[in-house]
Formats: C-alpha cells, structure tokens, sequence
C-alpha cells in the first residue's frame, strides 16, 4: 500500500535523513525506533506527503504521492496522533465522525451511513459504550481507541499512528497494542498496513512487527524484529549495553543496563506484554 525508495528527508536545505527503504501492505505492521531526533517525525512527515522529499519517492496505492490530492491521501492513509485535545468537548462519536470528512464533499455534513460507519468502528474497538461520554473526559487510554476508531472511520488501508502508547500507563498500553495486533492480522482482506513509531523496543517483540531502526536520520537495521533487535544493534542506537532476554514463555525482552559510567537519556522503560 505505500513504498518508498531511496528517500532523503529534511526540511528546506537541510537533510535530517538519507538512504531510506521501506514498504508496508495490508497485515503487516511497521514499527520505527530510534532515539529522540533520529528523524522519525520527519519521515512520518515526509511519507504522509507534509513535507517534500528531498530525493527518492513515496508510492501510495501504486502512485506517486506528489500526484494524488490531499483528499486522495486522506483517503487511503489516515494518522493517529500521540494526543489529541479538542477545543470543544466534543462527545465520543463526534470524534470519530470527524474520520469521515475525507469522505464528504465540501460543504457535506454526515449521514446516517455515516454514522453508522463511525459506530460500527467504535464496536470493533469495544469502546461503543463511550459514544455519549465528553471525550476529553476519558482516559488516556480511551482516548488513543478514540482517535484510532476515528482513523478506522476513515476506511483508509493505512494507519499510521506517532507513538500511541505514549504517556499512557501499562494496562492502557496493552490494551492499545493488543487492538494493533488485532487490526493489523484481522484478516487478509479487512486487516490494516499499520506504520507507528515507539520508544520500547518490546513492542516491536510483542507486535511481531518488522522494523526500521534509525539514528541519526538514518538506517542502522531493517527486517523482522527478532532479526534486528540484537544486543549489539540496541547497544549502538541508544549508547547504553542492551541484552535481549528469553522468558519462561518464549518471549523476547529488551533489557537496557543500570551499571553505566554516564548519566544517558533515558527514552522507555521494558514492557512486557503476558
């Protein structure tokens, strides 16, 4: 559903990122990681059309992004941001309705397909019981299934979604990841192509993601997470020593040192998902 090759990204003149490949179709999830400033708001930028190329191309459904409208875009990729506060309070289903705008003209108000669409999303997520409620009134948690109810209201293939688990507390970022997995592998011709960028690398184990870890604007690994996620590349990217643990279950964890000499930057904790 979206490709891109040979990509260098920045703003104006200056070039933040180069050499970047990535590809990402229905079922597959794609997860960025990378330090804070590697350049992955950039490339969200830089693929969703935001911002220009420097040099390569973005492919949307087979075309050059650079071709197509916002309104073509809009779509068939839709974003979910790391917060949202509305400047009304708005309630739940009026959110999600507000996915729907791509698919209106320009002066269209929504109809009763409409929302039905929108509250056909919000089932799927489980949170139908939150239609009435003021939206700025949930929980971080119901927030983030909010706005993704409202990207999934927007009937695009692709999700692309800036660290949705941020801020959020463990049970919440369960409860988040687990409905990316579940809109990623629900089926062949419903699941979603979903790109999100994070802070820990355990989600990328728990997403069974492929992954494009970046420093410095650039790519230091791409492929399976169980492939790239290694000690030594974990080890480079963040400049602490990092090991990956097996649990008594099978799954992988990532395990940063509290013995260093420096004080580093600390961008996540381990997250295990039982």
């Amino acid at each position: 559903m979206l490709t891109a090759q040979g990509l260098s990204i920045g703003y104006g003149k200056t070039r933040i990122g180069s050499g970047l490949d990535l590809s990402v179709g229905r079922g597959e999830i794609l997860c960025l990681l990378g330090p804070n400033g590697c350049g992955k708001t950039t490339l969200f930028r830089t693929v969703l059309g935001l911002l220009p190329a420097l040099s390569g191309t973005v492919f949307l459904g087979g075309k050059p992004i650079t071709a197509q409208t916002r309104a073509d875009i809009a779509r068939q990729v839709a974003y979910v941001p790391q917060a949202h506060a509305p400047p009304f309070p708005f309630e739940a289903l009026e959110v999600v309705l507000m996915g729907r705008t791509a698919r209106l003209g320009l002066f269209g108000q929504p109809g009763r397909d409409d929302r039905m669409i929108a509250q056909n999303a919000m089932d799927r997520l489980g949170i139908a019981h939150l239609a009435q409620r003021d939206y700025s009134r949930l929980s971080g948690g119901q927030r983030q299934l909010v706005l993704i109810a409202r990207a999934l209201a927007q009937e695009a293939h692709l999700i692309v979604m800036d660290e949705p688990t941020a801020s959020l507390d463990f049970g919440n970022q369960a409860q988040v990841l687990a409905q990316i997995s579940t809109l990623a592998r629900d089926g062949a011709a419903q699941g979603c192509g979903i790109i999100l960028s994070t802070h820990d690398p355990d989600q990328a184990f728990a997403l069974n993601a492929q992954v494009l870890l970046m420093k410095d604007g650039n790519r230091q690994a791409q492929g399976a997470a169980h492939t790239v996620l290694t000690d030594a590349n974990l080890s480079k990217v963040y400049g602490i020593p990092v090991s990956i643990e097996t649990t008594s279950s099978g799954r992988k964890v990532c395990l940063p040192s509290l013995n260093v000499q420096s004080t580093p930057t600390i961008t996540s904790d381990a997250f295990i998902i039982a």
